[in-house]
């Protein structure tokens, strides 16, 4: 069993950047395939983006292409995701998730095929 950690979330005006981590315990962070989701007020959870368990693959949903992007450090246990261009939109509750048992070059994209999840961080992007 893992425990993710989010941080880095806060209150950016539009057109700014951030860049969100998330720490893993354990000593297997490398067989977990990583993802980021968010879910904005009234809205269902969404798939931002994900990264293979070597940090080769990554996906990304359409919406943020582009603009955000997700990299991994298996000696940290750390998966980050850099938000640049932020819109009011991109305001949400981002949630890390990782989930064991996949191939070297799988990306989650689903959130009901993802088996942990952190708490989340609150990123809010003002016009």
């Amino acid at each position: 069993q893992v425990q993710l950690v989010e941080s880095g979330g806060g209150l950016v005006q539009a057109e700014g950047s951030l860049r969100l981590s998330c720490v893993a315990s354990g000593r297997t962070f490398s067989t977990y395939a990583m993802a980021w989701f968010r879910q904005a007020p009234g809205k269902e959870r969404e798939f931002v983006g994900a990264i293979s368990r070597r940090g080769i693959d990554t996906s990304y949903a359409d919406s943020v292409k582009g603009r955000f992007s997700i990299s991994r450090d298996n000696a940290k246990n750390t998966v980050y995701l850099q938000m640049n261009s932020l819109k009011p939109e991109d305001t949400a509750v981002y949630y890390c998730a990782a989930v064991q048992g996949v191939s070297y070059v799988y990306t989650p994209r689903t959130s009901g095929g993802m088996a942990y999840w952190g708490t989340g961080t609150l990123v809010t992007v003002s016009s």
